[in-house]
């Protein structure tokens, strides 16, 4: 059960990993990753173990594992109310930005597996079928599950997803020459900048702007929490605050070494999505084939995580009307 708990928290925690796909954009920025990116993704991940910390005190000293009882007891049914909108909007949100990452590049990632290098008219390459195709034969299952504790298996299977796509970046360093060649590219004329392969330090430019909001989000897991602390089978503070300590931990892990490896492999090259840098070098690799195929299996397999709060507020919404 713990296992799986974990394994529930840290796909939550996929969050700010794979928020609107755009993990890659705050290694595209981190020209300045060697400094502010480590200090600043350090913060947050003490922060966010903190916050989880009065998260479950707060709930402890009232005895309520429910954010709707909490919002009831400080502030009457207005304050259940306003907890219960806040939840459902912002799982809302994380959910559609998954869907939409689904629906963009599913059919990309069909498209490379057929060796197609263009993009065709079959129903199967459409996003908008394949995105109801998903959701009604995977998510809607899953998210009709009774106790949350029955997505521990697929949580766990997405978190392993994330793990082949962190092995596939470090691989991949010691894999791609620098500089880098694009596939199809052989000019020899090309002229190429001493610095190309230089790890800089501090650069700050106008995407500078996307990284920090990303950033503030990579550890964002709280709606879960207490439906999580609600179903472990032996619910104690010191547990689930375990729980989320150990799975911010590996997150942290995850986004550092993610971030440094795939910066080091491209340099200045390194694109807003990393796995499209790697289609540069060779859009048919099937190793970053198998690759974007499981991180859209792990965002797929979050969603009904992301939904379980949803579905809990509009139960102990309807029950209190």
């Amino acid at each position: 059960m713990g296992i799986g708990t974990q394994g529930r928290l840290r796909c939550s925690g996929l969050r700010g990993y794979l928020q609107r796909f755009r993990v890659r954009r705050d290694i595209n920025d981190t020209h300045f990753l060697f400094v502010f990116y480590r200090i600043l993704l350090t913060c947050i991940a003490l922060l966010s173990c903190y916050s989880i910390h009065l998260l479950l005190r707060s709930a402890g000293v009232v005895g309520i594992r429910a954010y709707e009882q909490l919002g009831l007891r400080a502030f009457g049914h207005p304050g259940k109310i306003v907890a219960a909108v806040i939840i459902t909007l912002h799982n809302i949100g994380a959910m559609s930005s998954y869907l939409f990452i689904v629906k963009s590049e599913l059919p990309l990632v069909i498209q490379a597996f057929l060796g197609h290098t263009s993009s065709s008219d079959d129903w199967f390459m459409n996003g908008n079928y394949l995105i109801i195709i998903v959701t009604v034969c995977l998510i809607l299952p899953l998210t009709l599950m009774k106790h949350l504790g029955y997505l521990g298996y697929t949580s766990g299977f997405s978190l392993s997803c994330m793990v082949f796509f962190l092995s596939a970046v470090i691989y991949k360093k010691f894999n791609i020459a620098c500089p880098l060649e694009v596939f199809g590219n052989h000019s020899v004329n090309t002229a190429i900048s001493e610095n190309t392969c230089t790890a800089k330090f501090l650069t700050i430019n106008q995407e500078t702007a996307y990284t920090i909001p990303i950033l503030a989000f990579a550890f964002v897991c709280h709606p879960e929490v207490l439906p999580i602390y609600t179903e472990l089978s032996n619910p104690t503070k010191r547990r689930m605050q375990n729980i989320g300590n150990v799975s911010i931990l590996g997150m942290f892990i995850m986004y550092f070494l993610t971030a440094t490896f795939g910066y080091l492999t491209f340099y200045e090259n390194t694109e807003a999505e990393l796995l499209h840098t790697y289609s540069k070098v060779d859009p048919l690799d099937t190793l970053i084939l198998c690759v974007r195929l499981a991180v859209l299996v792990a965002v797929t397999l979050t969603v009904p995580v992301v939904l379980f709060p949803v579905r809990t507020c509009g139960l102990h919404t309807h029950t209190s009307i």
